[in-house]
């Protein structure tokens, strides 16, 4: 996973902010259209707190909750401009990328996006 890069980082780092916003974005946009709903501010700031936990991690709530809200604003602008299959595609490309040993150009576009709506 993305966030295995930044395993030595703490949490606070921008590079482990970037990386769970774009590993949120992939989970939101899953969700969406495998179940046509969007996670909740506070689920996704619960699965934040879950993948930090794997790393002995933590942030504090109200972080957690704008890194999800950032992701929340760019998973449903990315929905906007996607038809079903187009974002079904997407999706999936986000969640393998979210392998070490997978690189993707879809990825990568959407990681600068979630440095640039993070530093926003």
């Amino acid at each position: 996973m993305i966030l295995k890069k930044t395993e030595h980082l703490p949490a606070g780092d921008k590079g482990t902010r970037v990386a769970l916003v774009y590993a949120l974005v992939a989970e939101r946009l899953g969700v969406y259209y495998e179940h046509g709903q969007w996670p909740t501010v506070a689920q996704g700031a619960a699965l934040c707190a879950e993948w930090l936990a794997r790393s002995r991690r933590s942030l504090a709530l109200p972080e957690r909750q704008h890194l999800s809200e950032v992701s929340d604003g760019l998973a449903r602008g990315i929905a906007v401009g996607l038809s079903r299959e187009a974002g079904l595609y997407t999706a999936h490309e986000l969640s393998e990328s979210l392998s070490v040993n997978y690189h993707s150009e879809v990825g990568a576009a959407i990681m600068v996006e979630c440095e640039r709506a993070l530093d926003s």
